[in-house]
């Protein structure tokens, strides 16, 4: 066997970059691109090799160890998890840095290859800069902490490690069932040693997205039960848009006259204009879902986790009948409350499926309910988000007048706080694959930084982004990467003086508000953020705006810009679309106000109605 003798950093990148991926009948590196913050426990060997590979393998230098990897994430939902990027980090802080990330991954079942440094594996000088020592066992790092939140975690040691630890690695990340964040710890020393590799381990390997097929009992079952139904939901997942089964699902629906609604990580699936899309279901969903799904006889979940915030924390279906059938690649979510399961590919088990289900169709009376609660809502929704002159306008007010103006290939983005339920409930995607969140981990600062991973992955839309001021607080350096990279954003932070969605569910819950609203805190020296100096400060264009023309009018300017554009309005602290499902939040049982007293008898209501688990 012939061999090539590589430092251990050499090797590694040799291999990734030899890893393709079939993408639209084109070849396609598997691995597109790296992004890095170097330090002392990365530079001299992951860093010199990156730099001498790349013309192969583009290297992206980040700001922030956790917003970098959050990039990368947003990257591979953006490309339905096709491609997978990397990042690496020095040692100590910086691989910590990134453990929020990986936790965001595999909240979302999305892959990202993380290289953080690690301390030496020969130990002799121990205790090195920056290392955490564990006294009771020494082979223990602060990078074990990575090991709760990947699919796959491993040390690298010793040099030849990698010929068995990389392609596990890259099975995992590509599996559609365990899919997630892969971790391989880089010893220092070891990242510089030398081994005489196999040439055949640098060898050109394209790889494939297993489409796993249903177990044909499964089907046959599934279409039974679901016969017997007379008031089936289909509730689409993130699941649908990785596996590309966009078009199969609304011809499901239209075929069996079964009405729609996604999850928050489902939409995008279906087009406003499809007729069986009914809207978001759960906590931050609709009205007109939530409805359906408290008298529904038979959910179909497809590609889903099946959350609190989809579920109403198990409130949402109350019909004695109520059965599941659970369509997923994952066993793990598949049997969640005593689902009749189908472990599938979305896209193949929709069609199997509807192939034994042949011409059955749900009566026509409750599409028709669906129809019009449909057009209830919407009616709602319009009174709270329509042109205004209001002082102050809402956070709804500011979603809809950008939904007003925004192309149908525009991309929004949103994540964390009270933003997300109003873009849910406003923003009924034009073109299909237009709504890129993330949920699954709901991840304060992922805005701007996940805004910059799609931009990456489709450069040709505009990327628009939602953020509240706290969450623009915590993480907004990727202005500056989006800046420097040459990928315009368009991005609206809503300032409410505070973290006023928490604010919200502090009053909800009885209680008093406390540092949440700033204002309401009476802190001291309270200034309002000059967001537009900021973003300026970091090579975006930007501006402050007080009303909603103004905002429409700053949007059209932002649409021609060439550059990042961030445009602040003050937005209203106490006024939010309504709610339409119970969600379980702790609340005190021995209450010291009469607020506390209603809102544990709210708890205690909500909690009656839970189903138990089963």
């Amino acid at each position: 066997m012939k061999t090539i003798k590589l430092s251990c950093a050499h090797a590694l990148f040799k291999h990734l970059i030899a890893q393709k991926i079939i993408i639209d009948s084109v070849k396609m590196p598997l691995f597109p691109g790296a992004f890095g913050i170097y330090g002392h426990g990365n530079v001299a060997c992951l860093g010199q090799a990156m730099e001498e590979y790349q013309d192969e393998l583009p290297g992206y230098r980040g700001h922030h160890e956790q917003n970098m990897a959050l990039t990368g994430i947003a990257y591979a939902r953006a490309m339905r998890r096709k491609q997978i990027f990397i990042a690496t980090s020095s040692v100590g802080p910086g691989a910590t840095n990134m453990v929020t990330a990986a936790a965001v991954a595999l909240s979302n079942r999305l892959p990202i290859l993380l290289l953080p440094g690690d301390t030496f594996a020969s130990r002799f000088p121990d205790p090195v800069l920056q290392q955490v020592e564990n006294f009771n066992s020494p082979t223990e790092t602060q990078n074990d902490s990575f090991k709760s939140v990947s699919k796959y975690f491993d040390r690298i040691t010793r040099p030849e490690q990698i010929l068995s630890s990389l392609p596990q690695a890259i099975q995992i990340m590509l599996d559609p069932a365990e899919c997630g964040p892969a971790t391989i710890s880089m010893s220092q020393d070891v990242q510089g040693e030398a081994f005489d590799y196999p040439e055949i381990f640098f060898e050109e390997k394209i790889h494939v997205i297993r489409q796993i097929h249903p177990d044909q009992r499964e089907i046959t079952k599934a279409a039974e039960k679901i016969k017997e139904s007379q008031q089936p939901l289909i509730v689409a997942g993130g699941g649908v848009l990785y596996s590309e089964a966009e078009k199969e699902l609304s011809a499901f629906a239209k075929k069996h006259n079964i009405p729609v609604t996604p999850t928050v990580m489902g939409i995008g699936c279906m087009q406003k204009d499809d007729p069986y899309y009914i809207g978001a279901i759960g906590c931050l969903g609709e009205g007109s879902s939530n409805s359906l799904s408290n008298d529904t006889d038979m959910a179909i979940a497809i590609g889903t986790k099946l959350g609190d915030f989809t579920t109403g924390s198990w409130t949402n279906f109350q019909n004695p009948k109520f059965q599941l059938v659970s369509i997923n690649t994952a066993r793990f979510d598949v049997t969640k409350h005593r689902a009749i399961p189908i472990i599938s590919d979305a896209k193949i088990g929709l069609k199997e499926l509807s192939d034994v289900l042949g011409d059955w169709k749900a009566p026509d009376s409750w599409y028709q309910r669906a129809v019009k609660e449909r057009e209830k809502w919407d009616a709602y929704v319009e009174t709270k988000c329509g042109p205004t002159n209001q002082e102050t306008p809402s956070y709804a007010h500011a979603v809809g007048a950008i939904y007003r103006n925004a192309d149908e290939s525009d991309i929004v983005v949103t994540a964390a706080g009270g933003l997300v339920g109003e873009v849910v409930q406003i923003w009924k995607p034009k073109q299909l694959n237009t709504f890129e969140t993330e949920w699954g981990f709901s991840c304060m600062g992922y805005e701007i930084s996940g805004a910059l991973g799609i931009k990456m992955a489709k450069p040709e839309q505009d990327v628009l982004v939602f953020v509240g001021d706290g969450s623009y607080l915590l993480h907004n350096s990727d202005i500056y990467s989006s800046v420097l990279y040459d990928k315009k954003l368009i991005i609206i932070v809503c300032d409410n003086g505070g973290h006023m969605v928490i604010n919200r569910l502090q009053l909800a819950k009885g209680g008093k508000e406390y540092l949440c609203n700033l204002r309401a805190a009476g802190a001291t020296n309270l200034e309002f953020v000059d967001f537009e100096a900021h973003a300026k400060s970091m090579g975006a264009n930007a501006e402050t705006v007080k009303s909603i023309s103004e905002l429409e009018a700053a949007f059209k300017r932002a649409k021609k810009s060439k550059k990042t554009y961030v445009i602040s309005i003050e937005t209203h602290g106490y006024e939010w679309l309504e709610g339409s499902a119970f969600w379980e939040s702790p609340t005190l049982e021995v209450h010291s106000t009469n607020e506390n007293k209603t809102a544990y008898n709210e708890f205690v209501d909500g909690k009656k109605k839970q189903r138990k688990g089963v």
